[in-house]
Order: structure tokens, then sequence, then C-alpha cells
């Protein structure tokens, strides 16, 4: 089995996600009391929270190609930014190091398309929904991404910052969530990607008719596979 290196803490409480997901698969291959082999970085995200407000990407981008060549050196076989704002430095973690990274945009598109959708929503920080970097990733899987419009974009990003990275999980919230979604499927979205790793925490399928694609659940499940495959 290979070695998963995770790049967490942003946040902490959705890398809990990671961990979780990553070793219930590993043991329903498995069975047993087998678990992944696995390592976490996991940053103070209080330090690149302040980084991204402040628009100081490059240092987000040392910060975590630094975690990356440690999670290498320590055994790491593959790695994930643990995350979908900060996968906006990817690439660069990816060029600083030698092992592959699984972007969790790749994950989320093919999933898309294995599910036969082409248009959907997507949910996440302002950073994920207005910037091109996450969009574009999965516009290269043939997708046509559709957000909310702007004061719906702004309370969604608020949410994430004010409650859910604090482990903070409201109704009011998840209503307001919950109403969101609907609009974007009244508006033809065929499903909807939380492209956040902590929305997780608070929107399941329960709550909703309209198909979710979990980024964070989907990352962990294609990392344990590609543990398994070697």
């Amino acid at each position: 089995m290979r070695a998963i290196g995770l790049i967490g803490g942003l946040s902490w409480e959705s890398t809990v996600i990671y961990y979780q997901i990553i070793n219930q698969r590993i043991r329903e291959k498995l069975g047993g009391s087998h678990s992944a082999n696995s390592l976490i970085w996991s940053v103070d995200y209080t330090t690149v929270e302040d980084l991204i407000f402040a628009g100081r990407w490059d240092e987000v981008s040392k910060l975590l190609a630094d975690a990356g060549r440690k999670l290498q050196d320590l055994g790491a076989d593959v790695l994930l930014v643990c995350s979908n704002t900060f996968s906006r430095v990817s690439d660069d973690v990816a060029r600083a190091a030698s092992v592959p990274v699984l972007h969790i945009a790749d994950v989320v598109g093919e999933a898309v398309r294995d599910r036969g959708m082409r248009k959907v929503g997507l949910l996440g920080t302002r950073f994920t929904m207005e910037e091109p970097f996450y969009r574009d990733r999965l516009a290269a899987h043939g997708l046509d991404v559709v957000v909310p419009p702007p004061e719906q974009r702004e309370l969604v990003h608020r949410v994430i910052f004010d409650e859910l990275v604090r482990g903070v999980l409201t109704e009011s919230s998840r209503e307001a969530y919950t109403r969101i979604i609907a609009g974007l499927a009244a508006g033809g979205a065929e499903g909807v990607i939380l492209g956040c790793t902590e929305i997780e925490l608070l929107i399941t399928e329960n709550d909703t008719p309209v198909p979710l694609l979990p980024s964070a659940r989907l990352h962990a499940e294609a990392a344990a596979g590609f543990a398994l495959s070697g």
C-alpha cells in the first residue's frame, strides 16, 4: 500500500473528513482492521487565512510547497492539498515535489463526468467561485459551471469563514444553503459541487433532492484508490 500525504489544517475541521474517509475506504477494500499508511502536515489555519485575505498567495504557495516536501521526505507517495480554495497553489506544490499531487478539481471534474452531468452549480469561498483557477480546471473537463448571484455568493463565503471553519453549524445557514442550491437547480444545474470542504459538515444529500458532489469525500476516496493501486 502506498503512503498518502495530506496537507491539512485548511481547516482541520475538514481534514478530519479526509482522514476518516480514507481509512474507511481502506478497511472496506482490505477488510479486518486495515487502515491507511498516511501522513498529515496540518498548518495553523489563522496564518494562511490572514495571507489569502491580504492577497499574499506567494507566501501561501511557499508554505504549502514546503509542507509537501516534508511529507515527501517522510515517505509520502502522493500528496493532497486538502482544500478547494488552497488548490489555487496545488500546481506550485506539484512543481516542488517529485511525487504526484492529486488536484481536487480534477477529481471532482471526473466524478461529475462519470455521473453524466454537464452543467453543475458550484458553492465555495469567494475565491473558488469567482477566480478562474478552479472553474477553469472544471471547464477543462467539459463542464459548464454556474455560481449563485453576488449576494448569495457573499452569504456562502461569510458562513464558511465565520462559522464552518470554526466548527459552528447553524440551522439558519443550512436552510440558506439549501435555498441557494435549489436556485442553482432551477437555473439548470444537474448537480451542485460542494466546492469548499467544510460545506460537507453542514449540508448532505438528505437536505436537498438535488444531487451533490462533496469535494472532500471524492478527493479522499481518490487518495484511497491511489494508495491501493500500488
